[in-house]
């Protein structure tokens, strides 16, 4: 594998520069020094930014692109071998890294590097440790996967030695990274186009515990079922947490507001019973908040502090995100596009204030769609009424011979009350007229599902 030297700067080409993450990465060499070009296909805010700091931007990805000065290439999953600049790369023999590769490499320049990892909750509890360490005026690193208001983006670059990663599993990528402390929140079947089955993904997850130093530390959710098959192979520290008295940290007595914001007592051996309130919503968060007060405490974060700051922690871009009112009626935002971040978002969605639960879903990709077409709508049927969208095919091209219309069977045979509509503007249409006042209106999906939401706000 290729190695950077960060004290002497490289012309590096990103393809994909535009990309949540891609960006963050980008900004940190830059930063650093670093000559950065790279490709996308549109333009956003985030490629806007970056050439504003000095990288080139090219809005295609073509040959020409990839010139002779070019001393790296950095490159994500979503790239495949049939793109034009992955080829050339190759032809001309550039030498690459991907996307993880480069993370964690940028990881060893810190002596805290933290990877937080899990099927569901990397981008809510990554936020929320930064939160944490923000609020502790303890000047982190930051690469999240998701837009986190209080840095008014996806990454922060800070001056001290803390290096905080969201942790992707998704083509192995988080067994790229080099933390000394780790997290993970869960671990589900999801993304089965890359992995066989449950056990192939424990696998991996095994993997990710074992690469934790010995000086180190693994925080784990004990609820996750045999969670010691996870940690077998681990030389560091073992913490856990969960619902279960037999973990280092449990919680009871969760109670919500009216915005269903959770309040609850965490028990820990060593300090006993200590109340915490959040500021967003569901007993998934209530989950997400103990692995980072324990990742605080590992630390030697002081409890007010750490209170202070999950007070004022109101979550990240797309989870459980206000959007506004239209017609009297709330429209709330959320990212869940797996049948367990749909479930806990439609029960959390109960203790808000409402009359009549809306959910308008979109699933995300074919292969996902297929391999959890019961499961999806077991979970939807928490909604009182539900409005599907086309499948979102995000990197898919093939349909699988799978589409909305089998999911909404599957609603339906279930007594769920589901409509199918075939666009955006007849969905839109749909819910103006039957809406009503008081009603609660959840945008749900990891596609595009959002643009439904803001329209109405603007009609």
């Amino acid at each position: 594998m290729y190695q950077i030297d960060f004290k002497h700067p490289i012309h590096i080409y990103f393809i994909g520069i535009g990309g949540i993450s891609m960006s963050g990465l980008a900004e940190i060499l830059l930063t650093e020094g670093f000559p950065v070009s790279g490709s996308d296909m549109r333009r956003s805010e985030l490629t806007d930014d970056l050439e504003k700091k000095g990288a080139m931007v090219y809005y295609d990805q073509t040959v020409s692109h990839l010139t002779p000065d070019i001393d790296l290439v950095v490159y994500t999953s979503a790239i495949h071998p049939d793109n034009p600049e992955y080829i050339a790369m190759n032809s001309l023999k550039i030498p690459s890294l991907t996307r993880a590769q480069l993370l964690g490499q940028l990881m060893t320049n810190y002596k805290v590097p933290i990877a937080v990892s899990g099927t569901h909750g990397k981008t809510t509890t990554t936020s929320m440790v930064s939160e944490i360490l923000l609020e502790n005026d303890s000047d982190p690193t930051l690469s999240i996967g998701g837009i986190f208001k209080d840095i008014g983006g996806n990454f922060r670059i800070g001056s001290s030695d803390y290096f905080v990663a969201e942790a992707c599993e998704y083509t192995n990528s988080f067994l790229s990274l080099l933390p000394k402390i780790g997290i993970i929140l869960n671990i589900e079947e999801d993304h089965l186009d890359f992995f066989k089955d449950i056990d192939d993904i424990r696998h991996s997850f095994r993997r990710f515990a074992a690469l934790l130093p010995e000086d180190g530390a693994l925080i784990i959710n004990g609820d996750i079922d045999r969670y010691g098959e996870i940690t077998k192979d681990c030389a560091c520290r073992v913490i856990t947490y969960g619902t279960s008295a037999a973990c280092d940290y449990s919680c009871r007595d969760i109670t919500y507001d009216h915005h269903a914001h959770a309040s609850f007592l965490l028990h820990t051996p060593n300090m006993g019973d200590e109340s915490f309130t959040l500021a967003v919503p569901g007993c998934h968060n209530v989950s997400n908040a103990m692995a980072a007060i324990a990742l605080a405490d590992l630390l030697g974060i002081d409890r007010r502090t750490v209170r202070k700051a999950l007070l004022h922690f109101t979550g990240t871009d797309r989870r459980f995100e206000y959007k506004g009112k239209k017609n009297g009626f709330t429209i709330i935002d959320d990212y869940a596009h797996h049948p367990t971040e749909i479930t806990a978002t439609l029960k959390a969605a109960v203790n808000y204030p409402h009359q009549t639960l809306w959910c308008v879903f979109q699933p995300h990709t074919y292969t996902r769609t297929k391999s959890f077409l019961a499961d999806f709508a077991k979970a939807l049927v928490h909604a009182d009424k539900i409005v599907l969208a086309d499948i979102y095919p995000a990197r898919e091209t093939d349909t699988l011979g799978i589409s909305s219309r089998d999911l909404q069977d599957e609603i339906l045979r279930l007594g769920g009350e589901c409509y199918y509509l075939p666009s955006f503007d007849a969905i839109e249409k749909f819910l103006l007229e039957n809406c009503l006042k008081d009603d609660l209106l959840i945008t749900m999906g990891a596609g595009d599902v959002v643009k439904i939401g803001e329209n109405l706000l603007k009609k």
